[in-house]
């Protein structure tokens, strides 16, 4: 038996037991990683031939060390009869914008590619403490910016392990594919606009992004300080259940992480949907878009499949006893994509300013005249496309001459974004909703390069998911199906502030019961490579 198509959930229960040692399944999910992942993200990548163009590329860095001075640890607390952990032998990839002692954190920036830690993130530290091991930084869209993680100055970017000729989606796509991939059952990413549920549903697998604040922004290397979650992925809600119920809860280095009581996650999977009101929306069944020549909002279909699979998702639920509610309006969905652009610029520019050259990171060395010109020189030189737009655009709409027009503007459109979630999940309002039912992409995952330098279209593909991020509540991001070119489908459940527990029994209840539908007998290209079971 080879733990690597075990889950999360199993091995811990397993290592627990004493039937599995922590040193087997580290070994056994590094030998996965060397024989589907390929060479790292790195700056200067050598030429790769056609064999390992066609490789995973999830990681920019293996702390095999790390993990197994990790699996040692946990392999004496079992000796001395002691209490290893929740996820106690369990492998775990940290998406590379968290800090992680003795490690470095590059962003996936070259502005920090050799960014060394004194201190380790909050999430990344609780990880631990529950026993995970911490096999490796997987690599993403460079500080986070982009939905397809090809951005990244660590090249090769990561392959989608579906169909390594498409994309991870993004940010979180490293996290994503390694899930995918097999190489650890739970990774752990961010979701400033969809983030972590986009790059899920492009892979196949499950993306939780959590209420805002309900897990620590402590050692998150920021891009939107008032948007960015931390939040799990894996290959099952069980395990995602599992993992946010080690992330969640007060931290008081974040002075933005909620008081709010954690309740008992896995046990709410249990609990069935019978009763539930679940919402569908017909705002989310197709693209909105600014028409650049005429201004007016131009309306796009969604690709059929994505419908349909949220029409499929829907009579499942309905057999099991819930009632679906049709026709929930949320008439500022359109709106999410243009909001976001401006505050989630304003907020990147400002974030961005601490990378100078001066305190950490790369220096130009080339030489200057000025403290300005190491400035210009290290930011110019150190700092990829995607940085530089979100400065020019941040800095543009937060000046005194546009505020008004444009951040104050946007900051209104946000609250009108919330207020339609209020409305439907109000449980005394005409909806009542339990849980909102969308596509969590309006596409399967695109080519490599397709849509790369497109920056619009790139943000367009985040339009089902910004909700929540303006809105600050939960959703997760399911496995439904696969499109006719066997790609993963995605759908999603928002639901009301701090009920994680309520969208994981929802979106367990659907998992549960088509346990035997024939797409999930299929495995992703990469494990088929191997021909890993």
């Amino acid at each position: 038996m080879n733990t690597t198509s075990l889950s999360a959930f199993e091995i811990a229960r397993r290592v627990r037991a004493g039937e599995l040692s922590p040193m087997q399944v580290l070994e056994e999910h590094l030998a996965q990683i060397a024989a589907v992942d390929g060479i790292p993200g790195q700056l200067d990548p050598p030429a790769m031939d056609a064999r390992e163009e066609q490789k995973v590329h999830a990681f920019i860095q293996v702390t095999a060390d790390l993990a197994r001075k990790q699996a040692e640890q946990i392999q004496a607390k079992l000796a001395r009869g002691e209490d290893p952990g929740p996820l106690a032998g369990v492998p775990v990839s940290i998406k590379d914008i968290f800090c992680v002692q003795c490690t470095t954190t590059t962003a996936g920036s070259r502005i920090l590619y050799n960014f060394r830690l004194p201190y380790t993130a909050t999430t990344v530290a609780r990880l631990e403490q529950a026993g995970a091991l911490i096999l490796g930084k997987t690599n993403l869209d460079e500080f986070t910016y982009g939905s397809s993680s090809e951005s990244s100055a660590f090249q090769p970017h990561p392959n989608n392990p579906w169909n390594t000729q498409h994309v991870t989606g993004g940010s979180s796509g490293g996290s994503a594919a390694a899930v995918a991939a097999h190489e650890t059952p739970l990774s752990l990413g961010t979701d400033t606009g969809g983030s972590i549920r986009q790059p899920a549903a492009f892979c196949g697998v499950v993306g939780l992004k959590p209420t805002y604040g309900r897990t620590s922004r402590y050692g998150l290397i920021a891009f939107g300080s008032s948007l960015d979650c931390p939040g799990p992925m894996a290959r099952n809600v069980s395990d995602a259940a599992l993992m946010l119920q080690v992330l969640a809860g007060a931290d008081p280095k974040d002075s933005t992480s909620s008081i709010q009581p954690v309740p008992d996650y896995l046990a709410a999977l249990a609990e069935g949907v019978r009763g539930l009101r679940i919402g569908i929306s017909p705002d989310y069944d197709h693209i909105a878009y600014p028409d650049t020549e005429t201004g007016e909002m131009g309306i796009q279909a969604i690709q059929p499949e994505m419908n349909q699979a949220v029409r499929e998702v829907a009579q499942v639920l309905a057999s099991l006893g819930a009632e679906i509610v049709e026709n929930v309006p949320m008439p500022n969905a359109r709106h999410g994509i243009p909001t976001y652009f401006v505050i989630s610029r304003v907020e990147a520019a400002s974030n961005l300013h601490r990378f100078d050259g001066v305190k950490y990171g790369y220096r130009t060395q080339k030489p200057v005249q000025d403290l300005s010109e190491l400035y210009r020189v290290t930011r110019a030189e150190g700092f990829g496309l995607q940085p530089k737009l979100r400065i020019l655009m941040g800095m543009y709409v937060s000046a005194a001459a546009h505020s008004a027009h444009y951040y104050q503007k946007a900051l209104r459109v946000r609250s009108l974004i919330r207020a339609d979630f209020e409305r439907a999940f109000d449980p005394t309002g005409p909806y009542r909703l339990d849980a909102l039912l969308t596509p969590t992409t309006p596409t399967t995952a695109f080519r490599r390069k397709e849509v790369l330098r497109d920056t619009v279209l790139m943000q367009y593909s985040d339009q089902m998911t910004v909700g929540a991020n303006h809105a600050g509540i939960p959703a997760i991001s399911i496995p439904a199906g696969l499109d006719p070119q066997g790609l993963p489908i995605g759908v999603q459940f928002f639901g009301n502030d701090f009920r994680e527990d309520l969208i994981l029994q929802v979106a367990y209840a659907y998992e549960q019961a088509t346990q035997q539908a024939p797409w999930r007998q299929e495995v992703p290209q990469a494990l088929r490579a191997t021909e890993v079971k």
